[in-house]
Protein backbone atom coordinates (compact mmCIF):
# COMPACT_ATOMS: atom_id res chain seq x y z
CA UNK A 1 0.00 0.00 0.00
CA UNK A 2 1.25 3.57 -0.17
CA UNK A 3 2.35 4.44 3.09
CA UNK A 4 1.35 7.80 4.09
CA UNK A 5 -2.05 6.72 1.98
CA UNK A 6 -2.80 5.02 4.96
CA UNK A 7 -3.64 8.79 6.49
CA UNK A 8 -5.94 9.29 3.63
CA UNK A 9 -9.48 7.38 5.41
CA UNK A 10 -8.37 8.50 8.54
CA UNK A 11 -10.87 11.36 8.69
CA UNK A 12 -13.73 8.77 7.53
CA UNK A 13 -12.80 6.51 11.00
CA UNK A 14 -15.18 7.44 14.19
CA UNK A 15 -13.21 8.64 17.00
CA UNK A 16 -13.80 8.74 20.59
CA UNK A 17 -12.76 10.58 24.02
CA UNK A 18 -9.73 7.68 24.00
CA UNK A 19 -8.56 8.51 20.52
CA UNK A 20 -8.83 12.65 21.39
CA UNK A 21 -6.96 11.58 24.95
CA UNK A 22 -3.99 10.18 22.86
CA UNK A 23 -3.64 12.09 20.03
CA UNK A 24 -3.62 15.68 22.35
CA UNK A 25 -0.58 13.85 23.97
CA UNK A 26 0.82 12.49 21.13
CA UNK A 27 0.27 15.36 18.89
CA UNK A 28 3.51 17.26 19.25
CA UNK A 29 5.57 14.31 19.53
CA UNK A 30 4.40 12.96 16.06
CA UNK A 31 3.90 16.40 14.64
CA UNK A 32 7.87 17.07 15.21
CA UNK A 33 9.09 13.88 14.38
CA UNK A 34 7.01 13.98 10.94
CA UNK A 35 8.68 17.49 10.42
CA UNK A 36 12.36 16.34 10.45
CA UNK A 37 11.74 13.42 8.32
CA UNK A 38 9.61 14.63 5.94
CA UNK A 39 11.24 18.20 5.96
CA UNK A 40 10.15 20.02 2.88
CA UNK A 41 12.00 21.04 -0.60
CA UNK A 42 10.41 24.09 -2.24
CA UNK A 43 10.59 24.62 -5.81
CA UNK A 44 8.73 27.53 -7.01
CA UNK A 45 5.56 27.66 -5.68
CA UNK A 46 5.40 24.35 -4.27
CA UNK A 47 6.43 21.93 -1.88
CA UNK A 48 7.68 18.50 -1.54
CA UNK A 49 9.48 15.45 1.15
CA UNK A 50 13.20 15.87 0.36
CA UNK A 51 12.97 12.32 1.31
CA UNK A 52 10.87 11.90 -2.44
CA UNK A 53 13.99 13.05 -4.17
CA UNK A 54 16.01 11.04 -1.97
CA UNK A 55 14.32 8.07 -3.93
CA UNK A 56 13.50 9.53 -7.17
CA UNK A 57 17.28 10.25 -7.31
CA UNK A 58 18.57 7.03 -5.78
CA UNK A 59 16.03 5.51 -8.32
CA UNK A 60 17.92 7.66 -12.02
CA UNK A 61 21.32 6.38 -10.32
CA UNK A 62 20.82 3.14 -10.24
CA UNK A 63 18.67 3.14 -13.70
CA UNK A 64 22.00 4.47 -15.50
CA UNK A 65 24.53 2.46 -13.05
CA UNK A 66 23.13 -0.66 -14.19
CA UNK A 67 22.34 0.30 -17.77
CA UNK A 68 18.42 -0.17 -17.81
CA UNK A 69 18.16 -3.19 -16.50
CA UNK A 70 14.55 -3.30 -15.94
CA UNK A 71 13.76 -2.84 -19.47
CA UNK A 72 16.73 -5.11 -20.75
CA UNK A 73 15.88 -8.03 -18.38
CA UNK A 74 12.01 -7.58 -18.33
CA UNK A 75 11.64 -10.78 -20.46
CA UNK A 76 14.58 -12.61 -17.87
CA UNK A 77 12.41 -11.53 -15.11
CA UNK A 78 9.11 -13.08 -16.78
CA UNK A 79 11.27 -16.57 -17.13
CA UNK A 80 12.36 -16.77 -13.59
CA UNK A 81 9.12 -15.55 -11.99
CA UNK A 82 7.60 -18.48 -13.94
CA UNK A 83 10.28 -20.66 -12.55
CA UNK A 84 12.31 -21.55 -15.88
CA UNK A 85 15.83 -21.83 -14.04
CA UNK A 86 14.79 -23.46 -10.52
CA UNK A 87 15.00 -26.75 -9.25
CA UNK A 88 13.38 -28.34 -6.13
CA UNK A 89 16.54 -28.39 -4.49
CA UNK A 90 17.65 -24.38 -4.13
CA UNK A 91 17.65 -23.34 -0.66
CA UNK A 92 14.70 -21.02 0.79
CA UNK A 93 11.59 -21.04 1.92
CA UNK A 94 8.83 -20.10 -0.56
CA UNK A 95 9.10 -19.91 -4.85
CA UNK A 96 9.78 -16.92 -6.74
CA UNK A 97 6.09 -16.41 -7.83
CA UNK A 98 5.05 -16.28 -4.13
CA UNK A 99 7.68 -14.11 -3.01
CA UNK A 100 6.75 -11.53 -5.66
CA UNK A 101 3.46 -12.24 -4.55
CA UNK A 102 4.35 -11.40 -0.84
CA UNK A 103 5.90 -8.86 -1.28
CA UNK A 104 3.17 -7.16 -3.47
CA UNK A 105 0.74 -8.14 -0.85
CA UNK A 106 2.42 -5.32 1.04
CA UNK A 107 2.14 -2.52 -1.60
CA UNK A 108 -0.66 -3.17 -3.69
CA UNK A 109 -3.78 -1.74 -1.30
CA UNK A 110 -5.03 1.71 -0.47
CA UNK A 111 -2.40 3.44 -1.95
CA UNK A 112 -3.60 2.41 -5.99
CA UNK A 113 -6.56 3.50 -4.83
CA UNK A 114 -6.72 6.60 -2.70
CA UNK A 115 -3.54 8.03 -3.49
CA UNK A 116 -3.93 7.18 -7.07
CA UNK A 117 -6.90 9.66 -7.20
CA UNK A 118 -5.11 12.15 -4.49
CA UNK A 119 -2.72 12.53 -7.50
CA UNK A 120 -4.82 13.08 -10.10
CA UNK A 121 -7.29 15.49 -8.09
CA UNK A 122 -4.15 17.39 -7.35
CA UNK A 123 -2.18 17.26 -9.94
CA UNK A 124 -4.53 16.87 -12.63
CA UNK A 125 -4.71 13.99 -15.19
CA UNK A 126 -0.87 14.59 -16.24
CA UNK A 127 0.36 13.39 -12.36
CA UNK A 128 -0.25 9.65 -13.96
CA UNK A 129 2.63 10.11 -16.55
CA UNK A 130 4.85 11.05 -13.80
CA UNK A 131 3.60 8.54 -11.73
CA UNK A 132 4.69 5.79 -14.76
CA UNK A 133 7.86 7.06 -15.21
CA UNK A 134 8.74 6.89 -11.22
CA UNK A 135 7.75 3.13 -11.39
CA UNK A 136 9.35 2.65 -13.83
CA UNK A 137 12.79 4.09 -12.80
CA UNK A 138 11.58 2.40 -9.18
CA UNK A 139 12.13 -1.01 -10.82
CA UNK A 140 15.61 -0.90 -10.62
CA UNK A 141 15.87 -0.04 -6.83
CA UNK A 142 13.78 -3.00 -6.06
CA UNK A 143 16.79 -4.63 -8.29
CA UNK A 144 19.61 -3.64 -6.24
CA UNK A 145 17.89 -4.32 -2.75
CA UNK A 146 16.01 -7.25 -3.33
CA UNK A 147 19.30 -9.23 -4.84
CA UNK A 148 21.18 -8.14 -1.73
CA UNK A 149 18.23 -9.36 0.55
CA UNK A 150 18.95 -12.55 -0.60
CA UNK A 151 22.80 -12.45 -1.07
CA UNK A 152 23.51 -11.39 2.47
CA UNK A 153 20.88 -13.63 3.97
CA UNK A 154 21.55 -16.53 6.57
CA UNK A 155 19.32 -19.89 6.57
CA UNK A 156 19.00 -21.36 10.39
CA UNK A 157 19.27 -25.01 11.02
CA UNK A 158 15.23 -25.19 10.78
CA UNK A 159 15.35 -23.65 7.13
CA UNK A 160 13.71 -20.44 8.02
CA UNK A 161 15.45 -17.80 6.17
CA UNK A 162 16.98 -14.59 7.76
CA UNK A 163 17.82 -11.89 5.11
CA UNK A 164 16.59 -8.32 3.79
CA UNK A 165 18.28 -4.81 4.98
CA UNK A 166 19.35 -6.12 8.62
CA UNK A 167 22.13 -8.82 6.90
CA UNK A 168 22.89 -6.52 3.88
CA UNK A 169 22.93 -3.16 6.44
CA UNK A 170 25.93 -4.12 8.16
CA UNK A 171 27.69 -5.39 5.37
CA UNK A 172 27.18 -2.04 3.48
CA UNK A 173 28.12 -0.32 6.48
CA UNK A 174 31.65 -1.86 7.89
CA UNK A 175 33.51 -0.12 6.13
CA UNK A 176 32.68 2.59 8.88
CA UNK A 177 32.95 1.42 12.51
CA UNK A 178 30.96 -1.71 14.26
CA UNK A 179 29.29 0.22 16.73
CA UNK A 180 28.06 3.15 13.37
CA UNK A 181 27.11 0.46 11.18
CA UNK A 182 25.13 -2.13 14.18
CA UNK A 183 23.27 1.25 15.02
CA UNK A 184 22.21 2.62 11.15
CA UNK A 185 20.95 -1.06 11.02
CA UNK A 186 19.51 -0.96 14.57
CA UNK A 187 17.50 2.23 13.67
CA UNK A 188 16.01 0.69 10.37
CA UNK A 189 14.77 -2.00 12.18
CA UNK A 190 13.08 0.13 15.09
CA UNK A 191 11.61 1.85 12.09
CA UNK A 192 10.32 -1.17 10.35
CA UNK A 193 9.10 -2.87 13.60
CA UNK A 194 7.16 0.54 14.36
CA UNK A 195 5.56 0.57 11.50
CA UNK A 196 5.05 -3.23 10.84
CA UNK A 197 3.12 -3.23 14.24
CA UNK A 198 1.31 0.14 14.12
CA UNK A 199 1.11 1.69 10.62
CA UNK A 200 0.97 -2.18 8.79
CA UNK A 201 -1.07 -3.94 11.46
CA UNK A 202 -3.43 -1.62 13.74
CA UNK A 203 -4.18 0.97 11.07
CA UNK A 204 -4.99 -1.56 8.37
CA UNK A 205 -7.30 -3.66 11.02
CA UNK A 206 -9.09 -0.35 11.86
CA UNK A 207 -9.58 0.21 7.79
CA UNK A 208 -10.73 -3.32 7.12
CA UNK A 209 -13.70 -2.71 9.68
CA UNK A 210 -14.44 0.44 8.66
CA UNK A 211 -14.97 -0.52 5.56
CA UNK A 212 -16.74 -3.84 6.16
CA UNK A 213 -19.17 -1.64 8.19
CA UNK A 214 -19.46 0.86 5.56
CA UNK A 215 -20.64 -2.26 2.65
CA UNK A 216 -22.92 -3.60 6.00
CA UNK A 217 -25.12 -0.51 6.51
CA UNK A 218 -22.97 1.21 8.42
CA UNK A 219 -23.94 2.81 11.99
CA UNK A 220 -27.30 1.63 10.79
CA UNK A 221 -26.14 -2.06 10.28
CA UNK A 222 -25.12 -5.27 11.83
CA UNK A 223 -21.58 -3.75 12.56
CA UNK A 224 -23.22 0.08 14.02
CA UNK A 225 -23.59 -1.81 17.99
CA UNK A 226 -20.74 -0.54 20.46
CA UNK A 227 -19.15 -3.45 20.86
CA UNK A 228 -19.08 -4.37 16.91
CA UNK A 229 -15.43 -3.15 16.11
CA UNK A 230 -14.08 -5.37 19.59
CA UNK A 231 -15.96 -8.51 18.42
CA UNK A 232 -14.65 -7.81 14.90
CA UNK A 233 -11.34 -7.61 15.97
CA UNK A 234 -11.25 -10.03 17.97
CA UNK A 235 -12.51 -12.22 15.30
CA UNK A 236 -10.24 -10.51 12.54
CA UNK A 237 -6.98 -11.15 15.13
CA UNK A 238 -7.82 -14.50 15.22
CA UNK A 239 -8.17 -14.75 11.63
CA UNK A 240 -4.67 -13.10 11.23
CA UNK A 241 -3.41 -15.31 13.80
CA UNK A 242 -3.87 -18.54 12.23
CA UNK A 243 -1.68 -16.85 9.56
CA UNK A 244 1.24 -15.54 10.47
CA UNK A 245 1.99 -18.17 13.24
CA UNK A 246 3.18 -20.43 9.96
CA UNK A 247 5.35 -17.79 9.03
CA UNK A 248 6.19 -16.89 5.75
CA UNK A 249 5.42 -19.77 4.10
CA UNK A 250 2.04 -19.43 5.55
CA UNK A 251 2.02 -16.10 4.20
CA UNK A 252 3.35 -17.24 1.00
CA UNK A 253 0.19 -19.64 0.58
CA UNK A 254 -2.98 -17.19 1.28
CA UNK A 255 -0.57 -14.25 -0.78
CA UNK A 256 -0.15 -16.23 -3.52
CA UNK A 257 -3.85 -16.72 -4.16
CA UNK A 258 -5.02 -13.48 -2.73
CA UNK A 259 -3.03 -11.31 -4.62
CA UNK A 260 -3.65 -12.12 -7.92
CA UNK A 261 -7.20 -12.64 -6.92
CA UNK A 262 -7.25 -9.16 -5.72
CA UNK A 263 -5.41 -7.51 -8.79
CA UNK A 264 -7.51 -9.59 -11.27
CA UNK A 265 -10.63 -8.55 -9.57
CA UNK A 266 -9.47 -4.51 -9.54
CA UNK A 267 -8.33 -4.48 -13.00
CA UNK A 268 -10.85 -6.30 -14.70
CA UNK A 269 -13.57 -3.74 -12.73
CA UNK A 270 -11.44 -0.81 -14.35
CA UNK A 271 -11.41 -2.70 -17.46
CA UNK A 272 -15.07 -2.65 -17.18
CA UNK A 273 -15.41 1.36 -16.29
CA UNK A 274 -12.84 1.65 -19.59
CA UNK A 275 -15.15 0.07 -21.72
CA UNK A 276 -18.53 1.57 -20.51
CA UNK A 277 -16.88 4.74 -20.87
CA UNK A 278 -14.71 3.60 -24.17
CA UNK A 279 -15.47 6.21 -26.46
CA UNK A 280 -13.64 8.27 -23.96
CA UNK A 281 -10.09 7.02 -23.41
CA UNK A 282 -8.58 8.59 -26.23
CA UNK A 283 -9.41 11.76 -24.91
CA UNK A 284 -8.72 10.75 -21.71
CA UNK A 285 -4.73 9.82 -22.88
CA UNK A 286 -4.50 12.60 -24.53
CA UNK A 287 -5.45 14.60 -21.48
CA UNK A 288 -2.77 12.25 -19.39
CA UNK A 289 0.36 13.78 -21.91
CA UNK A 290 -0.84 17.05 -22.15
CA UNK A 291 -1.08 17.56 -18.68
CA UNK A 292 2.28 16.24 -17.82
CA UNK A 293 4.27 19.04 -19.92
CA UNK A 294 1.12 21.80 -20.30
CA UNK A 295 -0.92 21.33 -17.19
CA UNK A 296 -3.64 24.09 -17.03
CA UNK A 297 -4.22 25.61 -13.18
CA UNK A 298 -1.81 23.45 -11.24
CA UNK A 299 0.16 24.97 -8.78
CA UNK A 300 3.65 24.92 -9.95
CA UNK A 301 3.50 24.51 -13.66
CA UNK A 302 4.87 21.18 -15.08
CA UNK A 303 7.33 20.69 -11.72
CA UNK A 304 4.42 20.76 -9.62
CA UNK A 305 2.72 18.25 -11.50
CA UNK A 306 5.71 16.11 -12.04
CA UNK A 307 6.51 15.94 -8.31
CA UNK A 308 2.70 15.47 -7.50
CA UNK A 309 3.24 12.23 -9.37
CA UNK A 310 6.72 11.03 -8.28
CA UNK A 311 5.35 11.77 -4.62
CA UNK A 312 2.35 9.52 -4.98
CA UNK A 313 4.49 6.56 -7.23
CA UNK A 314 7.01 6.62 -4.11
CA UNK A 315 4.73 6.43 -1.53
CA UNK A 316 2.67 3.64 -3.19
CA UNK A 317 5.84 1.13 -4.70
CA UNK A 318 8.11 1.42 -1.56
CA UNK A 319 11.18 1.17 -3.91
CA UNK A 320 13.74 1.77 -1.53
CA UNK A 321 11.96 1.41 1.14
CA UNK A 322 14.02 -1.80 1.94
CA UNK A 323 10.85 -3.65 3.27
CA UNK A 324 10.21 -5.95 0.10
CA UNK A 325 13.70 -7.26 0.04
CA UNK A 326 12.45 -8.96 3.67
CA UNK A 327 10.06 -10.55 1.58
CA UNK A 328 12.02 -11.84 -1.56
CA UNK A 329 14.68 -13.06 0.89
CA UNK A 330 12.94 -15.89 1.35
CA UNK A 331 12.99 -17.68 -1.95
CA UNK A 332 14.53 -20.62 -3.37
CA UNK A 333 17.44 -20.10 -5.19
CA UNK A 334 20.93 -20.16 -5.23
CA UNK A 335 21.64 -17.24 -7.74
CA UNK A 336 20.96 -14.29 -5.74
CA UNK A 337 20.33 -12.02 -8.78
CA UNK A 338 17.62 -14.09 -9.97
CA UNK A 339 15.39 -12.16 -7.03
CA UNK A 340 16.41 -8.99 -7.96
CA UNK A 341 14.73 -9.87 -11.89
CA UNK A 342 11.71 -10.74 -9.99
CA UNK A 343 11.57 -7.96 -8.00
CA UNK A 344 11.84 -5.33 -10.11
CA UNK A 345 8.34 -6.62 -11.56
CA UNK A 346 6.64 -5.16 -8.67
CA UNK A 347 6.43 -1.37 -9.33
CA UNK A 348 5.97 -2.28 -12.76
CA UNK A 349 2.54 -4.39 -11.80
CA UNK A 350 1.94 -1.94 -8.39
CA UNK A 351 3.08 1.58 -10.24
CA UNK A 352 2.96 1.47 -14.33
CA UNK A 353 0.09 -0.97 -14.26
CA UNK A 354 -2.69 -1.04 -11.47
CA UNK A 355 -2.06 2.93 -10.55
CA UNK A 356 -2.54 3.65 -14.06
CA UNK A 357 -5.64 1.73 -14.45
CA UNK A 358 -7.01 3.35 -11.22
CA UNK A 359 -6.13 6.97 -12.84
CA UNK A 360 -7.78 5.93 -16.29
CA UNK A 361 -10.78 4.75 -14.44
CA UNK A 362 -11.50 8.15 -12.44
CA UNK A 363 -10.30 10.26 -15.44
CA UNK A 364 -12.75 8.43 -17.92
CA UNK A 365 -15.82 8.36 -15.86
CA UNK A 366 -15.65 12.06 -15.31
CA UNK A 367 -17.88 12.24 -12.56
CA UNK A 368 -18.70 15.14 -10.51
CA UNK A 369 -16.42 15.03 -8.05
CA UNK A 370 -13.53 14.05 -10.28
CA UNK A 371 -13.87 17.50 -12.00
CA UNK A 372 -14.88 19.61 -8.78
CA UNK A 373 -11.53 18.38 -6.94
CA UNK A 374 -9.23 19.17 -10.12
CA UNK A 375 -6.76 21.29 -8.64
CA UNK A 376 -7.92 21.12 -5.00
CA UNK A 377 -7.88 17.51 -3.73
CA UNK A 378 -10.97 18.59 -1.19
CA UNK A 379 -12.23 15.57 -2.48
CA UNK A 380 -10.64 11.95 -0.67
CA UNK A 381 -8.98 9.39 -3.01
CA UNK A 382 -11.49 6.49 -2.41
CA UNK A 383 -14.39 8.35 -3.48
CA UNK A 384 -12.98 9.25 -6.87
CA UNK A 385 -12.49 5.78 -7.32
CA UNK A 386 -15.77 4.82 -5.88
CA UNK A 387 -17.56 7.37 -7.90
CA UNK A 388 -16.16 5.91 -10.99
CA UNK A 389 -17.12 2.45 -10.20
CA UNK A 390 -20.66 3.24 -9.42
CA UNK A 391 -20.99 3.98 -13.50
CA UNK A 392 -21.41 0.26 -13.59
CA UNK A 393 -24.17 -0.48 -11.05
CA UNK A 394 -24.92 1.74 -7.82
CA UNK A 395 -24.26 -1.23 -5.86
CA UNK A 396 -20.37 -1.71 -7.21
CA UNK A 397 -18.97 0.66 -4.93
CA UNK A 398 -19.98 -2.40 -2.02
CA UNK A 399 -17.85 -4.50 -4.08
CA UNK A 400 -14.70 -1.74 -4.08
CA UNK A 401 -15.33 -1.99 -0.45
CA UNK A 402 -15.09 -5.63 0.20
CA UNK A 403 -11.61 -5.22 -2.23
CA UNK A 404 -10.52 -2.77 -0.29
CA UNK A 405 -10.70 -4.60 2.76
CA UNK A 406 -8.80 -7.74 1.28
CA UNK A 407 -5.99 -5.71 0.47
CA UNK A 408 -5.87 -4.14 4.00
CA UNK A 409 -5.90 -8.07 5.51
CA UNK A 410 -3.18 -9.07 2.78
CA UNK A 411 -0.83 -5.93 3.81
CA UNK A 412 -1.46 -6.40 7.43
CA UNK A 413 0.03 -10.30 7.36
CA UNK A 414 2.61 -9.36 5.23
CA UNK A 415 3.85 -6.09 7.15
CA UNK A 416 3.65 -8.43 10.16
CA UNK A 417 6.29 -10.46 8.65
CA UNK A 418 8.43 -7.49 8.15
CA UNK A 419 7.94 -6.29 11.80
CA UNK A 420 8.72 -9.97 12.73
CA UNK A 421 12.01 -10.35 10.88
CA UNK A 422 12.69 -6.45 12.39
CA UNK A 423 12.11 -8.00 15.88
CA UNK A 424 14.26 -10.94 15.22
CA UNK A 425 17.13 -8.94 14.47
CA UNK A 426 16.90 -6.50 17.77
CA UNK A 427 16.01 -9.58 20.32
CA UNK A 428 16.59 -12.53 19.11
CA UNK A 429 15.40 -15.57 17.42
CA UNK A 430 13.93 -17.92 19.63
CA UNK A 431 10.55 -19.10 19.43
CA UNK A 432 9.46 -17.52 22.65
CA UNK A 433 10.24 -14.08 21.28
CA UNK A 434 8.65 -14.49 18.09
CA UNK A 435 5.12 -15.84 19.57
CA UNK A 436 5.10 -13.02 21.82
CA UNK A 437 5.66 -10.25 19.30
CA UNK A 438 2.82 -12.03 16.85
CA UNK A 439 0.49 -11.80 20.55
CA UNK A 440 1.35 -8.11 20.27
CA UNK A 441 0.34 -7.77 16.53
CA UNK A 442 -2.95 -9.56 17.04
CA UNK A 443 -3.44 -7.25 20.33
CA UNK A 444 -3.02 -4.25 18.10
CA UNK A 445 -5.45 -5.61 15.55
CA UNK A 446 -7.70 -5.69 18.06
CA UNK A 447 -6.75 -2.31 19.43
CA UNK A 448 -7.17 -1.06 15.96
CA UNK A 449 -10.75 -1.98 15.07
CA UNK A 450 -11.58 0.17 18.38
CA UNK A 451 -9.89 3.13 17.76
CA UNK A 452 -8.17 5.07 15.35
CA UNK A 453 -4.75 7.12 16.25
CA UNK A 454 -4.06 9.29 13.16
CA UNK A 455 -1.22 10.79 14.58
CA UNK A 456 0.49 7.09 16.00
CA UNK A 457 0.03 6.10 12.50
CA UNK A 458 1.65 9.34 10.95
CA UNK A 459 4.81 8.88 13.50
CA UNK A 460 4.86 5.34 12.06
CA UNK A 461 4.82 6.65 8.66
CA UNK A 462 7.75 9.14 9.33
CA UNK A 463 9.69 6.44 11.13
CA UNK A 464 9.06 4.36 7.87
CA UNK A 465 10.45 6.41 5.34
CA UNK A 466 13.67 7.45 7.82
CA UNK A 467 14.25 3.69 6.58
CA UNK A 468 15.02 4.97 2.86
CA UNK A 469 17.88 7.54 4.25
CA UNK A 470 20.04 4.73 5.56
CA UNK A 471 18.73 2.04 2.83
CA UNK A 472 19.38 3.79 -0.48
CA UNK A 473 22.63 4.62 1.36
CA UNK A 474 23.70 0.93 1.61
CA UNK A 475 22.48 0.60 -1.68
CA UNK A 476 24.89 3.20 -3.27
CA UNK A 477 27.99 1.20 -1.08
CA UNK A 478 26.58 -1.85 -2.30
CA UNK A 479 26.16 -1.50 -6.18
CA UNK A 480 29.37 -3.06 -7.38
CA UNK A 481 28.22 -5.84 -5.98
CA UNK A 482 24.96 -6.33 -7.13
CA UNK A 483 26.76 -5.57 -10.48
CA UNK A 484 28.96 -7.70 -10.59
CA UNK A 485 26.26 -10.76 -9.79
CA UNK A 486 24.38 -9.16 -12.52
CA UNK A 487 26.82 -9.69 -15.35
CA UNK A 488 27.73 -13.33 -14.43
CA UNK A 489 23.96 -14.22 -14.21
CA UNK A 490 23.47 -12.73 -17.58
CA UNK A 491 26.56 -14.15 -19.35
CA UNK A 492 25.37 -17.96 -17.97
CA UNK A 493 22.02 -17.01 -19.43
CA UNK A 494 23.25 -16.52 -22.79
CA UNK A 495 25.66 -19.56 -22.15
CA UNK A 496 22.78 -21.76 -21.78
CA UNK A 497 23.93 -22.44 -18.40
CA UNK A 498 22.01 -21.40 -15.41
CA UNK A 499 20.61 -24.61 -14.51
CA UNK A 500 24.29 -26.14 -14.39
CA UNK A 501 25.04 -27.69 -10.79
CA UNK A 502 28.29 -26.12 -10.63
CA UNK A 503 27.40 -22.96 -12.05
CA UNK A 504 24.28 -23.13 -9.51
CA UNK A 505 26.36 -24.38 -6.65
CA UNK A 506 28.64 -21.49 -6.82
CA UNK A 507 27.27 -18.59 -5.34
CA UNK A 508 28.31 -18.30 -1.78
CA UNK A 509 25.86 -16.98 0.92
CA UNK A 510 28.14 -14.11 2.31
CA UNK A 511 27.77 -12.94 5.66
CA UNK A 512 28.24 -9.45 7.67
CA UNK A 513 31.54 -9.02 8.79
Amino acid sequence: MGLMDTLLLASEAPTSPVDDAINAWFDPIATWFSSVIFVPVTIGEISFPFVVAWLIIGALIFTIYFGFIQFRGFKVSLDVVRGKYSSPTDPGEVTHFQALASALSGTVGLGNIAGVGVAVALGGPGATFWMIIAGLLGMCTKFVECTLGVKYREIDENGVVHGGPFKYLPVAFRRFSRPVAMTLTGVFAVAILIFGVVGGGMFQANQTFAQVRTATGGEDGFLGGPFAGLIFGILFALLVGLVILGGIRSIAKVTDKLVPAMGIFYVLSCLLVLAINFTSIPMAIGEIFQGAFNPQGIAGGIVGVMIIGFQRSAFSNEAGIGSAAIAHSAVKTRRPISEGFVALLEPFIDTVVICTMTALTIIVANQPSYTESIGTGEIGGVTLASDAFSTVASWYPVLLAIAVALFAFSTLITWAYYGERAWSFLFGRSKATIMVFRVIVCVFVVIGCVASFSKVVEFADAALFMCAFINILGLYLLMPVVKKEMKKYLADRKAGTLTDPDTKDAVPVEQPA
